[in-house]
């Protein structure tokens, strides 16, 4: 009896082992969760510009940004904030932007509290985040000679350089676009209808901030698509099938071009974005 008794003392003695062996499809995992163990966090694409990007209220027009997000694979989520008929201040600074011009020109903006829609990406919870893509395009509206709307080039490049400082303090990546062209057609050939294409490139590299000149690429592809010469019937053919009944709006075919000559170009200037296209 007392061999038994000091047996089991021994054995009460000896370190407990674990099974080694492969776990049970009911045991639960133990293994802690580190960053790396868990899926890549989602990059996020916000947009900001006019109609020709932002997203369909109808069945035409079409803007390209709600034609971007199937470009890219499940890591990316776009956030179309673009607004038909804004300019780059009237989209910052919707209803504050007031109907007279300052001496030097430009219009009134008072008070200078920023529109919801800048605020929401500015957000520390819900907004931008390092990691992220803001993607600019303005300049169609913004040429109107007329306030609210009317920009100077001056101001247009301060804007856009607002812009591009709170982005990159946020660790977020800005990349400037040249406004989308219109078609217009100089014989057989599509030309460019656009502004503020050397304030878009001058603003850009002084924010150190990538340029896709979207003006060029666009009438380009107008071209190798043969849109000109046409008789101005919107309504139908090719021009019909890219565009609304006008010159400057997509139908939903023409807007995924557009987006796809953007995804394009991210790739040809190897801008980081790129890697997560399709």
């Amino acid at each position: 009896m007392r061999k038994r008794f000091l047996s089991l003392v021994a054995l009460a003695a000896l370190p407990f082992i674990v099974n080694a062996g492969p776990a049970s499809a009911d045991q639960a995992d133990c293994t802690p969760v580190t960053e790396s163990s868990t899926a890549a966090a989602s990059v996020k694409v916000w947009l900001a510009g006019d109609s020709t990007m932002s997203n369909p209220q109808s069945s035409c027009p079409v803007g390209w940004g709600s034609q971007f997000d199937p470009l890219f694979t499940g890591d990316v989520t776009v956030v179309n904030s673009a607004v038909a008929g804004r300019s780059i201040q009237t989209w910052l600074y919707e209803s504050n932007v007031k109907s007279t011009k300052d001496s030097a020109g430009e219009c009134v903006v008072s008070p200078r509290t920023f529109h919801q829609r800048w605020l929401t990406m500015l957000d520390p919870t819900s907004g931008m985040k390092a990691g992220d893509y803001l993607m600019i395009q303005f300049g169609i509206n913004d040429g109107d000679s007329n306030c609210p709307r009317h920009v100077g080039s001056a101001r247009y490049k301060e804007l856009l350089a607002l812009m591009a400082k709170a982005a990159k303090d946020r660790g977020v990546t800005p990349i400037f676009l040249t406004p989308v062209s219109a078609i217009r057609c100089s014989g057989n050939a599509a030309v460019g209808t656009r502004g503020f294409l050397t304030e878009t490139s001058d603003a850009g590299r002084a924010a150190g901030a990538a340029v896709i000149d979207l003006h060029k690429l666009s009438y380009t592809l107008y071209n190798t698509l043969k849109l000109c010469p046409n008789n101005g019937d919107y309504t139908a053919g090719p021009v019909g099938a890219f565009f609304c009944n006008d010159h400057t709006h997509f139908e939903a075919a023409g807007a995924k071009q557009i987006a796809g000559v953007v995804a394009k170009a991210l790739r040809d200037q190897r801008i980081p974005l790129s890697s997560y296209l399709k």
